[in-house]
């Protein structure tokens, strides 16, 4: 067998070196590390939580990379109870887009006045909230059957201004209608969420009024890059949260604690492909989880027969 010349172990040895180094930033940049230790985590205590919360490990893909035909760019999902359909926006043209619960695309209702709209979250029958990331803008809006478009001049606003740092704003909105609390997320830079009491405006008899809490323990527990979307469970009071960069669902108990999680990387929960730039996640009044990412893509997850 020949002998490697010096020169040759020098560039393998090399080639070894980078792709360590190359490894090793991936892991970083996903908190490979922190997910692993969550995993076992989660498999000890699973006893514990599994029937008293939503429970990601039981989730399977039922829909996969479906293409969301006449639009692009959507960001954020929301479910109408009441229509039992999903509400989603575009920012670089901005509309608000409602769809089928099978991802068909039902119309589209252009805003007015909205910089960079992220997010859209149901509040009541016909009334919802959506985020401008940059100016971090909270606008309530209403959205009828023949609601032709939107203006943000006509529409109550709230801008909070925290820790502004360009396009990397408001990024999702949960919320909860037992406690009136609005959950923000702000997607990174650092990741938070916030929870705003006293928007929307819902009673003109009392005084307009907002809080904002902010969690910085809790927060400092969610071991992911980024937020892309929220959703709130009635069920359990819980929180799912959305990270884009960390290919993640998690799902935080009452206290802000993560405790299960439903990883959107090839292989897991039955996917076949990576979900790529997952920006919106949200849930009907079945338990079903529907995500969509960027450009157009639709999918769904469904609970394992049996659980």
């Amino acid at each position: 067998m020949p002998r490697l010349s010096s020169s040759m172990r020098l560039l393998l040895g090399s080639t070894l070196l980078i792709c360590i180094i190359a490894t090793l930033i991936a892991g970083y940049r996903l908190q490979l590390h922190q997910q692993l230790w969550f995993k076992f985590e989660q498999w000890q205590h699973a006893e514990a939580w599994k029937d008293r919360s939503i429970w990601l490990p039981d989730y399977v893909a039922s829909v996969q990379a479906q293409p969301i035909e006449g639009i692009s760019d959507v960001s954020a999902l929301t479910f109408d109870p009441d229509r039992r359909t999903l509400f989603t926006v575009t920012n670089k043209n901005p509309h608000i887009i409602e769809l089928s619960l099978e991802g068909t695309l039902l119309r589209q209702i252009p805003l007015t006045g909205f910089g960079d709209p992220e997010a859209i979250e149901y509040i009541s029958r016909g009334v919802y909230v959506i985020t401008d990331e940059r100016l971090q803008r909270l606008i309530k809006v209403r959205v009828e059957d023949d609601t032709a478009f939107i203006d943000a001049a006509e529409s109550q606003q709230l801008s909070l201004g925290i820790g502004l740092n360009g396009n990397k704003g408001f990024e999702g909105l949960a919320y909860d209608p037992q406690g009136q609390r609005l959950f923000v997320a702000k997607e990174r830079d650092p990741v938070r969420i916030y929870e705003v009491h006293g928007f929307p405006h819902t009673n003109p008899d009392k005084p307009f009024a907002v809080h904002v809490v902010d969690d910085v323990e809790r927060d400092a527990r969610l071991f992911v890059r980024d937020l892309s979307s929220l959703q709130y469970h009635e069920g359990t009071g819980h929180l799912l949260a959305l990270s884009d960069e960390s290919h993640l669902v998690l799902e935080l108990n009452a206290d802000g604690k993560p405790i299960s999680s439903l990883s959107l990387l090839s292989g897991q929960h039955g996917l076949e492909r990576r979900v790529p730039q997952a920006e919106g996640v949200a849930m009907d009044d079945h338990g079903n989880l529907y995500v969509v990412s960027e450009p157009n893509l639709f999918y769904v997850f469904k609970k394992k027969a049996g659980d």
